[in-house]
Formats: C-alpha cells, sequence, structure tokens
C-alpha cells in the first residue's frame, strides 16, 4: 500500500507539479502587468474592421488569464458577426459585477497585454448557420446571474464557452487543455458525451476527470491541470504549457475550407487585419482583476 501511495505521489509530482513549476518559472522571466491598470486591453488587430468584411464570421478566442493566474490558465471568449454587419459582438463572462457581458472589450482585444489565440474559426453561410445557436446557448446560459461565477473549477469564462460549443450542433471547437473550468458539468452529469458526440467525458464536479474524444484526444483533469495527448493531431497537454505539438486542426484557406467554411485552430493566429471592431465599449469602471 505505501509503495503505491509513493507511485502516485512521484506519478503526480512529476506529470503535474513539474510541468506548473516549470511553465511558472518561465512565465515569471517574462514578466507580466503588475496591474489591470498597467496592462493592455486594446485590438490585437487579428479582425479586418467589421465594416470592410461583409461575410458573417464567428471566432473563438483564448488568452492568459491576469498575473500569476496566467501560469496555469486561458480566459476564453466567443464574437460573432452578421452578414453585412458594421460590428462584431463579443460574449465573455468575467469574475465581477454580472458575469455575463457582451461587447465589454473590442472583439480581439489582449487579455491583461496577452494577444489572444485564434481557437476555432467560421466564416460564410457556416458562420451564418452556427450564429443562431450561439445567441441562443448565450441567451440561456444558466449561470449569468450575480454570484453565479467561481473561478476554479468552475463554472468561470470557459465554463461558459465550453457550453456554448456543447450546445451548438457543427461548433466542434476545442478549447486548450488550459482552459481551466471548462470539464466543469455544465449539464450536471458526471458521465457525458463531448460536444461532437465522437467521445465521451467524465468529470467529478470539476476537480477531477477524463476525456477521450476524436477532437479532444485523451485528457487527464487533475484540479484543473489537465495532462493528455491528441493522436489525430500529434501533439501532447501539460499542465500550464497547454499544447505543445501540431495545433487541434490545421489552418485551412478560405479555399481550401470545403462546404463547412469552418477551420480549428490552436497557438495560430490568423493573419491581422486591422483594427478589429471599432466600436469597443471597454471602459475603466468594468476592467477588473477578480476572477479571469
Amino acid at each position: 500500500m505505501l509503495s503505491f501511495a509513493k507511485y502516485i505521489t512521484v506519478a503526480f509530482l512529476l506529470l503535474f507539479a513539474a510541468p506548473l513549476a516549470g511553465h511558472g518559472a518561465l512565465y515569471w522571466k517574462e514578466g507580466w502587468p503588475r496591474s489591470w491598470r498597467d496592462a493592455d486591453w486594446s485590438s490585437a488587430g487579428l479582425l479586418p474592421a467589421a465594416w470592410a468584411h461583409q461575410e458573417a464570421m464567428v471566432r473563438i478566442y483564448a488568452a492568459r488569464t491576469g498575473r500569476w493566474k496566467g501560469i496555469f490558465a486561458v480566459h476564453s471568449w466567443i464574437v460573432v458577426k452578421d452578414r453585412g454587419a458594421s460590428s462584431y459582438e463579443r460574449y465573455d463572462v468575467v469574475g465581477w459585477g454580472k458575469p455575463l457581458r457582451v461587447n465589454g472589450y473590442a472583439a480581439d482585444a489582449r487579455w491583461f497585454g496577452g494577444v489572444p489565440e485564434t481557437v476555432f474559426a467560421a466564416d460564410g453561410a457556416a458562420a451564418e448557420r452556427l450564429i443562431p445557436g450561439i445567441r441562443k446557448a448565450v441567451e440561456t446560459y444558466r449561470y449569468g446571474d450575480y454570484g453565479d461565477y467561481r473561478i476554479w473549477p468552475g463554472p468561470n469564462s470557459n465554463t461558459f464557452v465550453a457550453a456554448v460549443i456543447a450546445s451548438v450542433p457543427g461548433l466542434n471547437a476545442v478549447l486548450p487543455p488550459t482552459a481551466i473550468g471548462k470539464d466543469y458539468p455544465y449539464d450536471g452529469h458526471w458521465f457525458a458525451r463531448v460536444p461532437s458526440g465522437l467521445g465521451f467525458r467524465i468529470s467529478l464536479g470539476g476537480y477531477a476527470g477524463l476525456t477521450i474524444g476524436w477532437y479532444e484526444g485523451f485528457e487527464i483533469n487533475l484540479l484543473g491541470g489537465v495532462l493528455g495527448v491528441d493522436l489525430r493531431r500529434p501533439a501532447i497537454k501539460l499542465p500550464g504549457f497547454g499544447r505543445i505539438g501540431l495545433p487541434a486542426q490545421a489552418p485551412v484557406s478560405d479555399d481550401d475550407a470545403g462546404p463547412s467554411g469552418t477551420t480549428q485552430l490552436s497557438a495560430v493566429e490568423l493573419p491581422a487585419g486591422g483594427d478589429g471592431d471599432e466600436r469597443s465599449t471597454r471602459n475603466e469602471t468594468t476592467v477588473r482583476t477578480a476572477g479571469d
């Protein structure tokens, strides 16, 4: 019994604690803004001006959270634009005030100074098919009231995005392994199929769990840290570092996207095309360090 406990302890230290410590040292060396006032919240230039791009668009972004929390986790959000619309709509959940926010920041804004990565992208007819379902999922999100947010293990910003993904057929996005809260059982079930239907997940209240899926790969979640491997698009997943290897799906150009017009990306940024949504509604009263 003692030998078994020893092996479990060593495995935990090597596979979970060591990667987190290593990433923490690198993250500390790079430095981060001392407060939200010092951070850059401006557009990262990932999106073209909405009026200059007539097609409908859907994007899911993720960026490292603020200060020391960035060692462990990312904050994710959803952006949509109707065909012919002159502005983007951004949906996130935050940890202060009423959690669910619409257009609280520029659509492609930096988060605590960090440039977002594009997790999922859809354009044209594919985006038009997804947008109604996304809006319905946002409107019916069950943890959008005061006091509902919980930074760990959820429900938090990543729980919100994961719930939207699970609610919209065809939105087969895969959040980064560092999206702590994505494995929180939003539906209340400890056992469920993954959003694509091609696999399953087991979640013990978000504190621990197991995911096996065609898109998700194999993931073990322990206290928010994710260890895993993806054989479909070869990569390993380490706590703190996230995905190391090929992106979840290879970048696809508009000409190669096929009839769905969608592409899934991980740690891959789309070409910068301008200032994003020029109608940013961020103001100093809504930017804080609480939660994400």
